[in-house]
């Protein structure tokens, strides 16, 4: 089912929820280019070190004592993630061979989840629990909650079962704010603790991170202005 004819489907109930949902798309869009921009803006600035993105990985990880994570490299654009299940930290190729101020950030940022993985960090836990219920309703619930729009007259209950699942991928979101957040905090200590980067460079460090985290950002209100819409679906026409 494409994006397109979600909103077009959603669009046959109009209401302030909705239009919110238009603007937090709208402003997604703009926070994706910033981003963007400032990694490509960062990418060129050399670090005055000269580590590279796996350099600094490896030495983060050997500093947390932490020896069964592996560092590699993988395909793609800001495809970079740590894996807890593998026990990987995967740096995208830019990243992993790069010794730019965009690429020690986010290889300390992802070693940040390392950490937190290694050190039980709660909310990591709690997003780790979540994974395999959010996998699940994700693969359904857009298809539960169009035909509960379109069949809310005749069978509400189907479009609140699809609330309640997609409830859960809100919280989820959420619950991904403070775990992306406390894994950038961590590089950006780290980092300039360690001088691996300079006051100056450390500036450039927390300008890139901050822009990645807000998509983060715009995502969990996406998601919460999306379950708005849905809940007012169901109280206007049940």
């Amino acid at each position: 089912m494409t994006l397109g004819l979600t909103f077009l489907l959603m669009g046959m109930v109009m209401s302030p929820a909705y239009i919110l949902i238009a603007v937090i798309g709208i402003v997604g869009k703009v926070v994706q280019s910033r981003l963007k921009s400032k990694f490509d803006h960062y990418s060129k600035i050399k670090l005055k070190s000269g580590y590279t993105g796996a350099q600094v990985a490896q030495m983060m990880l050997d500093d947390a004592g932490i020896t069964d994570v592996q560092v590699i490299s993988t395909k793609g654009f800001l495809t970079d993630h740590y894996h807890p299940t593998k026990k990987t930290v995967n740096l995208s190729e830019p990243v992993y061979a790069s010794n730019s101020i965009a690429a020690v950030g986010v290889a300390a940022h992802e070693c940040g989840h390392a950490i937190q993985h290694a050190k039980g960090y709660q909310w990591l836990q709690l997003r780790s629990k979540m994974v395999p219920v959010v996998q699940f309703s994700s693969s359904i619930v857009q298809w539960i909650l169009i035909a509960g729009i379109l069949m809310v007259n005749t069978f509400p209950q189907l479009l609140l079962v699809g609330i309640v699942i997609f409830a859960a991928n809100v919280l989820f979101s959420f619950v991904t704010l403070p775990v992306e957040y406390d894994a950038s905090n961590r590089a950006k200590k780290w980092l300039l603790e360690k001088n691996i980067v300079d006051k100056e460079e450390s500036k450039g460090v927390a300008d890139a991170l901050k822009w990645a985290a807000r998509t983060y950002v715009v995502a969990a209100l996406s998601s919460l202005a999306t379950l708005l819409y849905y809940l007012d679906v169901y109280n206007r026409r049940s």
